[in-house]
């Protein structure tokens, strides 16, 4: 397949289908997905980069997308703001029990001078946990932003 028809079809296909999608969380996955598969296409310049990066980003955007509601999201830029690098900022959802431990790395500047922090998140649903690495730069307002 060419790149030509592989950028077109990362690009057409996620569009398409967030316009089907209604719940958030399908909707998180699919945005995951295409923002993970064109990170990994511009690292990895290859097919297989592309594919970890739809991989990963799928996982993260339906966390974020379906289970962190704003509670969840409120701590998880708090643990980026102020949590200590190399230690985990812990909580439990008081509306759906899940659990999540968010471990913060150093800060460091973004090739744009954005100040950005990546950050290890374990999170427990349903007994299941699911370990990630993510993201978050500074957007213009000062609010941290996961990036996809």
């Amino acid at each position: 397949m060419s790149k030509k028809y592989l950028w077109l079809g990362l690009v057409v296909c996620p569009l398409f289908l967030t316009s089907c999608v209604g719940e958030k969380g399908q909707l998180g996955a699919v945005g995951g997905a295409a923002g993970g598969a064109a990170l990994g296409q511009a690292i990895g310049h290859n097919t297989q980069g592309t594919l970890i990066g739809a991989a990963l980003g799928t996982m993260l955007g339906y966390m974020v997308g379906n289970e962190m509601d704003k509670f969840d999201q409120q701590q998880l830029n708090q643990a980026y703001e102020t949590g200590p690098s190399h230690q985990a900022t812990s909580w439990v959802n008081p509306d759906n029990g899940n659990r999540y431990a968010v471990t913060p790395q150093p800060a460091y500047q973004d090739n744009t001078g954005r100040n950005c922090r990546q950050a290890e998140i374990l999170t427990t649903i349903d007994g299941r946990a699911e370990k990630t690495m993510a993201t978050a730069c500074r957007n213009s307002n000062g609010q941290w932003e996961i990036q996809k």
